[in-house]
């Protein structure tokens, strides 16, 4: 009887429109480490995998943490991990074979996708899909669907695998370019070519940065933009819901700083609402997206978007009344998704490394946390790299100017030693 009255209760308390989505009990959760555990594997353990990891112990779910190193964040904070080759389809099917997970949650570009398409067919649950995740690890396969398929406006393109290619490609866009592996994350082989001089070495580059086994790149037109934003998206029971836009800089296509909310209109605001919408919707599954749009003159312009959180909404652990985190375990488990609310203006700005270590010290923490409402989370990456992130500084304020002034006064206190 109980049952029963949760389930007209449910149904009942959502929007009419929506009630195919609901026609079913609310999911139950099970105990971690027990026979009735409900299981999340990440594929990919950085700063973001942690944060997910958190959120879904928080409602008591059990999680394994794959990455392709030893103690990566997320491993740190996960029940149990495992260091593999994601490329190898032997190596992940074992890890996943071995576990069963009930979702399987990709976080970085570098897995095997076509394993995963073959492994939803066998029955497991890829967050969002299997497609969604084989179509955006790959920039080929995300800019033909938005492009070509959806008749997305998005910057001029053309693909390119051999020297040759490469040289008629950027000719035909013509110059200043962006150029970009086909498969790469957080700015890795990014560049701009400006002149001529800048072809030969700009092709090397991006194959350097590859994270998958193509050796295809892409050549886009530069956007002269006036706004770059993320707009994350979140697709669940019951139906689609956004969040307020983020702007960011970024820096040779890595993130280094991010605000909430970017001010727009009501009409570019709608507009990106039904660019973002009609991405996901072709993507499908559940969960959250980071859809990346460039403004221009009062017209929307599709970038990239990321079947997961996304870096830039690490300003939503102090902005948002869920962060983005919450929101994709949320979705993911089909738990319901109220109001999204920003309760302040925030803003985020990246902690960089400077150099290679293993011996990693951070200097000037205190006195970066001495102004009200500001805080930082340090990633916990056993190791360093030129311009690895390694730590974010968060802060609130009156407004969005205010709250980047902040955490750049922070950022200035921050130093990472690196014996």
């Amino acid at each position: 009887m109980g049952r029963v009255f949760l389930l007209t209760y449910f149904i009942l308390s959502v929007n009419p429109a929506n009630i195919s989505l609901h026609l079913k009990l609310p999911p139950m959760l099970g105990a971690p480490l027990s026979p009735t555990a409900t299981k999340l594997m990440m594929l990919g353990c950085g700063e973001l995998g942690k944060e997910v990891i958190i959120e879904a112990q928080r409602l008591g779910v059990e999680t394994i943490g794959v990455d392709r190193y030893e103690n990566a964040p997320g491993m740190q904070v996960a029940h149990r991990s495992y260091a593999i080759d994601m490329q190898s389809e032997a190596a992940m099917r074992e890890v996943i074979e071995k576990e069963k997970p009930d979702f399987i949650v990709p976080e970085i570009e570098a897995i095997n996708t076509e394993l995963l398409l073959t492994l939803e067919k066998e029955g497991f649950n890829i967050i969002p899909t299997a497609r969604a995740a084989n179509l955006t690890m790959n920039r080929e396969g995300i800019r033909r669907l938005a492009a070509e398929e959806l008749k997305l406006k998005t910057p001029r393109y053309a693909f390119a695998e051999t020297r040759e290619e490469f040289e008629k490609a950027v000719h035909d866009i013509g110059i200043p370019c962006v150029v970009k592996p086909i498969q790469s994350s957080s700015g890795k082989g990014q560049s701009t070519i400006s002149a001529e001089a800048d072809i030969g070495k700009a092709f090397d580059y991006a194959l350097s940065g590859s994270r998958g086994k193509s050796e295809k790149v892409i050549v886009e037109a530069f956007v002269k933009f006036d706004t770059e934003i993320t707009l994350l998206t979140v697709r669940h029971v019951g139906g689609t819901s956004f969040c307020d836009p983020i702007g960011h800089i970024q820096k040779s296509g890595d993130y280094r700083e991010s605000w909430q909310p970017q001010a727009f209109t009501p009409e570019i605001l709608q507009k990106c609402q039904e660019m973002a919408q009609k991405i996901t919707d072709a993507l499908g599954g559940r969960g959250i997206f980071g859809v990346e749009l460039f403004i221009v003159d009062g017209e929307v312009i599709f970038s990239e978007v990321s079947p997961r959180p996304h870096d830039t909404g690490l300003v939503t652990l102090v902005s948002q009344n869920m962060s983005e985190f919450e929101l994709h375990v949320r979705a993911i488990l089909g738990l319901s998704i109220p109001e999204i609310r920003t309760i302040q203006p925030g803003a985020s700005r990246v902690i960089l490394a400077a150099k290679d270590s293993k011996n990693i010290k951070f200097d000037g923490i205190d006195e970066a946390l001495v102004e009200k409402d500001t805080t930082i989370r340090l990633f916990g990456k056993p190791d360093s790299r030129p311009n690895r992130r390694m730590g974010v500084c968060l802060a609130l304020d009156v407004d969005v100017d205010a709250a980047r002034e902040k955490t750049g006064r922070m950022l200035e206190k921050v130093k990472v030693v690196e014996e």
